[in-house]
């Protein structure tokens, strides 16, 4: 099983689009800090549409809950930022990973990136017409990527 971690997520529909990607892959998604919504906020259900009941969801108020609950050893945390010249396609994925992605507006804390720099990882972006994709896509693109080389798809 592989983790998505969000940290301080602010726009409900993308954690609902990410959360049912999670309920569809059986990855375990971890909301991490402040949100920038309520957890039943419509929106947010709205996007995530029925699909709740099979979300295995985790909140987590700070980051050290976070890596408190993911247990010991602790799983490979990948931070995913763009830009960066690290791409995911060349991380060694494996089994119990976990892709943290930070907020919508601020990314990751520097904190957290100075951190985890050896797992530091970005998604290409060739025009450089644009600084960051959605969160929701950027998360479909790793959460993706690392499942069809783990099970050979």
């Amino acid at each position: 099983m592989l983790h998505v971690a969000l940290w301080e997520p602010e726009i409900p529909p993308n954690t609902g689009n990410i959360a049912r990607l999670c309920a569809a892959t059986g990855t375990r998604l971890h909301l991490i800090g402040r949100l920038g919504f309520r957890l039943d906020d419509r929106s947010l259900r709205r996007a995530g549409l029925d699909y709740w009941p099979a979300v295995d969801v985790v909140r987590h108020v700070t980051f050290e809950d976070f890596e408190r609950v993911l247990g010991e050893p602790p799983p490979r945390i990948w931070c995913v930022e763009t830009p960066n010249d690290k791409l995911y396609t060349r991380a060694d994925f494996v089994d119990g990973d976990c892709l943290l992605f930070g907020s919508e507006s601020s990314g990751l804390p520097p904190s957290v990136r100075e951190r985890f720099a050896e797992r530091l990882i970005g998604i290409p972006m060739p025009t450089g017409a644009v600084r960051s994709l959605n969160l929701a896509t950027a998360v479909g693109i790793v959460l993706y990527d690392a499942l069809r080389r783990l099970h050979g798809w």
